[in-house]
């Protein structure tokens, strides 16, 4: 698919709202132009980002009243395995759904979805790193690095995502799926013991299966991290917070040219979710995206690389930086309309 956004707007996925969802939903289908549903971790535990996507897992084990999540390794976890590739393999993709207590955003999203006009829609993922590294079994080891657990996480994020686009589909024709992968923050730290052909092994087998759907695959990383492993995976469209980050982008130059030479999109986290929010105008964040995108070229250049800054544009979404759900109701309201605003800055040339 050739996909040329030329700044529209979309959402990360997070929202700290715990009441009226049928509004933020439907302000968000008709507001942004690539709407998002919405994880909502305020409104229970369940909506946590790795406690939504946990649920068939061999060996998860929630504790809502302490609110923790973890894999629990100690019985014999060979039933539950056999149970979970024996629906992998048959593919039955409806035994991967959300129930609705794990996703009242998604489905209330389905429903503002269907009776408003548009093309496009936006799911996402936990991605297999950020939850392996996180959702750790009993004795506090990372399940990334249990081999069963690892495969299990995988291809459960894939399936998923497959569920999803399918369900999407149902009210906008073109669907775009994120992984979202805070932890590769920490990539090339002591705190992950993973080689870069790990990584995107990893995340290419999730990419392929929303690719399988007909989908856009997209990965959110929300801090820097090496941009190159993730400019080289399968990945259509990259997310950065380009707030705080924008011009680390630059030193990948010819990573980037790869990239976009094979239609890749960049999807600009350039408008702040915490309390920079009352300090930003759409003015200032519009001149800060396109001075970032003339550096970004400018540095290019330098080293023999040819990335027009307006051709970035073209190729360019706007995100806010991370995800709502830490912040209050006001700034993530706030923050949606700077988004709205800002993009219209950004068309307006």
């Amino acid at each position: 698919m050739s996909f040329e956004p030329n700044f529209l707007t979309t959402a990360i996925g997070s929202f700290p709202h715990t009441a009226d969802f049928a509004s933020l939903c439907q302000r968000l289908a008709t507001t942004l132009d690539i709407p998002a549903w919405p994880q909502l971790p305020r409104r229970t535990f369940h909506e946590n980002m790795y406690v939504q996507y946990s649920a068939g897992l061999p060996g998860i084990t929630l504790d809502d009243q302490q609110e923790k999540i973890f894999f629990d390794t100690t019985g014999d976890l060979s039933p539950a395995l056999e149970a979970f590739y024996a629906r992998y393999l048959a593919e039955d993709i409806d035994s991967f759904a959300f129930s609705h207590d794990y996703a009242t955003g998604f489905y209330t999203m389905l429903d503002a979805l269907r009776s408003t006009p548009g093309q496009w829609a936006k799911g996402h993922v936990t991605g297999p790193i950020s939850f392996g590294l996180t959702v750790t079994d009993q004795d506090l080891r990372a399940s990334l690095y249990n081999d069963l657990l690892a495969d299990t996480i995988v291809k459960q994020a894939a399936l998923i995502a497959r569920w999803q686009i399918r369900q999407m589909r149902t009210a906008r024709s073109n669907v775009i799926l994120f992984v979202d992968e805070p932890y590769l923050a920490s990539f090339g730290s002591a705190f992950i013991s993973l080689s870069r052909e790990q990584v995107i092994t990893l995340l290419d087998e999730v990419f392929e299966a929303i690719h399988a759907e007909g989908a856009l695959a997209g990965v959110h990383c929300c801090a820097n991290t090496d941009w190159s492993v993730l400019l080289g995976t399968q990945v259509d469209i990259l997310n950065l917070d380009a707030y705080g980050y924008l011009e680390n982008l630059a030193l990948y130059p010819a990573e980037l040219r790869v990239f976009l030479d094979r239609g890749g999109v960049v999807a600009w986290g350039i408008v702040p979710n915490n309390e920079d929010i009352f300090k930003v105008t759409p003015d200032g964040l519009a001149q800060r995206l396109r001075d970032g995108l003339a550096l970004i070229s400018s540095k290019a250049q330098a080293r023999g690389v040819n990335i027009r800054s307006d051709e970035l544009a073209q190729r360019s979404l706007i995100t806010t930086c991370c995800g709502l759900g830490s912040t209050s109701v006001e700034i993530a309201e706030r923050a949606i309309e700077t988004l709205v605003n800002t993009s219209e800055v950004l068309q307006r040339g």
